[in-house]
């Protein structure tokens, strides 16, 4: 997160970043979209939860690549040699256990080896200390319906501010739209 960016969501390029909490997909996918080239979402097998091509934004899912491990190990394998090829725009993996400090340096060194971004979608306090921002996201009940309304933090970052946002995203949307707590009537403040 350059201080001189006005993009609060861009991600620093071939590094890793983290993203938690029951918002992390709707995240996930956002960033997904937002990079070009392969994006590859590394799994555990046992997953319940797959992305469904029609609710993705725009040619994404042309782009997306399913990679299904059945170890934590070959998780984190698939992910450090998918940082490194030079092919692939951005990689998600979603480790199941907290990523060791070792770990998360590997998968730095990856990153930056090849030149790639990627998220680790991780469980509450899962996270590494050598990442470089960790983001916190969550949905808030929508004023209306048909409405996806989300809160997202950063809670980590090593080059800059911290911060929070209320936003709307739609996946067939290309920019979401900031709002303003006053926007979500009935929402108690300890809700965002």
């Amino acid at each position: 997160m350059d201080p001189d960016d006005t993009d609060p969501f861009r991600l620093i390029p071939a590094r890793i970043h983290e993203a938690q909490g029951q918002g992390r997909h709707v995240f996930a996918i956002f960033q997904a979209a937002r990079h070009g080239g392969p994006v590859f979402w590394i799994r555990p097998v046992r997953s319940r939860w797959t992305p469904y091509p029609g609710g993705l934004p725009k040619g994404l899912p042309g782009r997306l690549h399913l990679v299904r491990t059945r170890s934590e190990t070959d998780l984190l394998w698939s992910a450090e040699e998918t940082l490194r090829a030079a092919p692939a725009g951005f990689v998600l993996a979603e480790p199941e256990r907290p990523l060791s400090l070792t770990a998360g340096r590997r998968l730095q060194l990856a990153a930056e080896s090849g030149g790639t971004t990627g998220l680790m979608l991780i469980r509450e306090g899962a996270g590494s200390n050598a990442t470089e921002s960790r983001w916190h996201c969550a949905p808030v009940p929508a004023p209306q319906r048909g409405m996806a309304t989300q809160r997202w933090t950063l809670v980590k970052n090593k080059r800059g501010l911290l911060g929070d946002w209320l936003l709307d995203w739609c996946p067939h949307d290309a920019r979401p739209r900031l709002l303003d707590a006053a926007e979500l009537p009935g929402v108690a403040l300890n809700q965002l």
